[in-house]
């Protein structure tokens, strides 16, 4: 009785599993276009320069970001980014 109780366990589990998303960054370009819509939005990492995604981001609603995990990706440094001294 183990035996087909886990084996119907085993198919529906399979065949509930929803399917995942391909990798949202392309780790090849520093840029990314984040594009926003009504039925949702997606990310779309292929461009190697801010000017060259803002050319294809004009007219629409979306964003040029830079890549995080680009080999050569930065962080800018902001009002929100402060290095805290230590106190001792």
């Amino acid at each position: 009785m183990r035996i087909p109780a886990m084996a119907i366990l085993t198919a529906v589990t399979v065949l509930a599993a929803a399917p995942t998303q391909a990798q949202t960054y392309n780790p090849d370009y520093p840029v990314c276009l984040q594009v926003y819509g009504k039925e949702g939005g997606y990310i779309g990492c292929g461009y190697t320069s801010m000017a060259q995604c803002a050319q294809s981001a004009s007219g629409l609603a979306a964003q040029c970001i830079i890549n995080p995990y680009s080999a050569g990706a930065q962080r800018r440094a902001g009002p929100h980014y402060r290095r805290h001294r230590h106190v001792y």
